[in-house]
């Protein structure tokens, strides 16, 4: 009897030890697993320091002091950059895009840029100024002027230079998203101050001895400058910013800079190993058309549905033209005709994109144009007909909800792309015209910048490259301790491109 009774004890003290035995099992299975959970969820705080050369602030009003330029350089005045006086420029755009913003939260990355202090043949005195005493003009006063006319829609490296000089003044507007420092140690980015657009358009032809042009001769002395510097040297060029807006500028050189970020306006005439979408930003055209201020046209006092009004007959990409052309040449509400800036045909564009609905853009001799840049100043629902066309900043914007995009294949089908426009309803219609209202300062250049213009958007999509840029930079010091191998020599043999392609 006892030995029954110590034997059913013993199970009962057994099934209690296997019982919290299981019970201390099972707590600390969950305990584990909150931890790796906890671990995995939301990342901890960063030490900002340990971000290099960034920071955010906020814009608020206390930033903004009492100084303005004595010349206000007004974003659309005709087809030129025109100075105005300041007191005449208008100041309320402001309040009238804060709904369009890409970035919600009201913060901004501050990237800090050193800027070359090349010789004024390679910037302003290519706008025919000069100063004995100075490398720069003094912003504070007289600005030099741009030229007007299709020489304005590739002006990009004009505003950007004039915004980093603008930084440096003291008590200056904080709207830069960029900030010049002259200490290159302390820079993101290494800006390189060449008029590359302008000096295209103005000084590419030859003389009549067959010597070389002077844009040539411009792009031989930079890249023999650029490759002196110790701050190439150091990187490759892969830190360095260049600008060759003008599909046609630094043909020269490019092939020979290609280690640096490119600004420019599309892909077309460059092979993927020299500029890529990875590697180089994708800037707006300046429109040369006026913006549509105090717009209050409707979908019904829009007449025309569609628009278009160029060149029809092109090259490459281009000949889609000619095809939509016959296609809707006879449609009664569209308007397809041949177009240039000579005489009075800014002013013909202006009054027929503000009375369509719709806007061509098609490919032409290059995926973009600057008439995808002019409809969207005008309020004119762009339709994109280009399949290898990139968009400024598409990252952070999305062109769908204000353009509507057709293949090319498609849009030469018969009646498929007016069959297309057509069916597109008048609230549809009016949702996208109210966002191309939103995001136009997007593509405005103007001096001083403000706030979510075209030129603070270049610099922010450029501070969203400097993480790349610093990955090459580390990457290429792998090999720094190998006299023989680097890793920027693999890189550079891996580089070709073939001999047919210019």
């Amino acid at each position: 009897m006892i030995e029954k009774n110590v034997s059913s004890i013993k199970v009962i003290v057994s099934r209690k030890s296997l019982l919290l035995l299981f019970t201390m099992t099972s707590t600390l299975f969950l305990m584990s697993w909150f931890f790796v959970l906890h671990s995995t969820s939301q990342p901890q705080s960063i030490d900002n320091k340990l971000i290099p050369n960034s920071r955010r602030f906020s814009n608020n009003n206390n930033d903004y002091a009492t100084w303005t330029p004595e010349k206000y350089v007004e974003p659309s005045v005709g087809n030129r950059a025109i100075l105005v006086n300041s007191k005449d420029a208008s100041s309320s755009s402001q309040d009238s895009y804060d709904e369009g913003k890409c970035n919600k939260n009201n913060e901004e990355v501050v990237i800090k840029i050193f800027m070359y202090d090349l010789p004024s043949k390679f910037h302003f005195g290519l706008l025919d100024w000069k100063e004995k005493n100075s490398v720069w003009p003094d912003i504070r006063g007289a600005i030099p002027g741009y030229p007007g006319g299709l020489n304005l829609q590739h002006s990009i490296e004009f505003w950007l230079t004039l915004d980093l000089l603008a930084s440096e003044i003291p008590n200056a507007p904080k709207a830069s998203a960029a900030v010049r420092v002259h200490n290159s140690s302390e820079a993101d980015i290494i800006f390189v101050p060449f008029f590359s657009s302008l000096s295209y358009n103005r000084y590419s032809k030859t003389n009549q001895h067959g010597q070389k042009s002077r844009n040539k001769v411009l792009q031989e002395e930079l890249v023999e400058y650029l490759a002196g510097q110790e701050l190439w040297k150091r990187s490759g060029g892969k830190d360095h910013l260049i600008l060759a807006h003008h599909p046609n500028s630094m043909l020269d050189a490019r092939v020979k800079l290609w280690p640096a970020t490119f600004i420019l306006s599309d892909f077309g005439r460059y092979p993927p190993n020299i500029a890529n979408v990875e590697k180089d930003v994708i800037a707006p055209y300046k429109h040369v058309i006026n913006s549509y201020v105090n717009d209050t046209s409707t979908f019904d006092t829009r007449p025309t549905l569609l628009y278009f009004q160029g060149a029809i007959y092109r090259k490459d990409g281009g000949v889609a033209r000619q095809e939509l052309f016959y296609l809707l040449k006879d449609e009664k509400d569209v308007h397809f005709s041949f177009g240039s800036v000579q005489k009075d045909g800014i002013q013909k564009a202006t009054q027929g994109m503000r009375s369509s609905k719709f806007c061509l853009n098609i490919a032409g001799d290059t995926p973009s144009s600057n008439r995808l840049f002019d409809a969207i100043a005008s309020h004119c629902v762009p339709v994109i007909i280009s399949d290898a066309i990139e968009l400024p900043y598409e990252d952070v914007l999305d062109y769908s909800e204000f353009c509507l995009f057709v293949p090319t294949r498609d849009a030469i089908q018969g009646n498929y792309l007016i069959n297309l426009i057509r069916n597109v309803t008048k609230d549809e219609w009016t949702r996208m015209w109210n966002r191309l209202k939103e995001v136009e300062p997007f593509f405005e250049f103007q001096f001083p910048s403000k706030e979510g213009d075209a030129v603070q958007m270049i610099w922010q999509a450029v501070a969203r490259r400097v993480p790349a840029v610093r990955l090459k930079m580390n990457k290429s010091k792998r090999f720094s301790r190998c006299p023989s191998t680097t890793t920027s020599d693999v890189v550079e043999k891996s580089i070709h491109v073939p001999s047919n392609f210019w």
